[in-house]
C-alpha cells in the first residue's frame, strides 16, 4: 500500500507512507500492541512493521482492503474461535478496512505471544543473562 517502501526504516515512516484514512487505524493498532507488549521493540522486518520480544512477536501491514495482522501460526491457532469472523491463514488474519478493529482481541493475542516468546527464551540453552 506504500508508495516506495525501499526507504522505510521505521514504523513511523511506514505509517506516513500509507493513505490518510489508513494511518489512524495503523496508529490505533500500534498503540494497542505497545500497551500489550510494553517491553517489545519496534522495527521493520520483512518490509512491514514488527514488534520484537525475544524474537518476532507480531507484524502488521496495510493493504487496499484490509489490515494484515501476523501473530505467527500459534497466535492464530490459540484464538481461532474468536477469529472465526475474519479471513485467516496459517499465521495471519485480515481485518477489513472500514470495520472497527477488534482491539481487545489483538491485545490478548499479543499478550499470548509475549508469554510464548518469553517461555521459549527461558527454555533456550543458548540464553544469556
Amino acid at each position: 500500500m506504500q508508495a516506495d517502501d525501499s526507504q522505510i526504516d521505521t514504523i513511523d515512516q511506514y505509517i506516513v507512507s500509507c493513505p490518510e484514512p489508513v494511518r489512524g487505524v495503523l496508529e490505533e493498532l500500534r498503540a494497542t500492541i505497545r500497551r500489550a507488549a510494553p517491553d517489545a521493540t519496534e522495527k521493520i522486518s520483512y518490509r512491514v512493521p514488527t514488534f520484537y520480544y525475544f524474537g518476532n512477536l507480531v507484524h502488521f501491514a496495510a493493504f487496499k482492503h484490509h489490515i494484515g495482522f501476523y501473530p505467527a501460526p500459534s497466535g492464530i491457532a490459540a484464538f481461532s474461535d474468536e477469529l472465526g469472523g475474519y479471513r485467516t491463514a496459517k499465521g495471519s488474519v485480515q481485518f477489513p478496512l472500514g470495520e472497527p478493529l477488534p482491539l481487545d482481541l489483538v491485545a490478548r493475542i499479543v499478550q499470548f505471544r509475549v508469554k510464548e516468546n518469553a517461555e521459549k527464551h527461558a527454555r533456550s540453552p543458548k540464553r544469556r543473562g
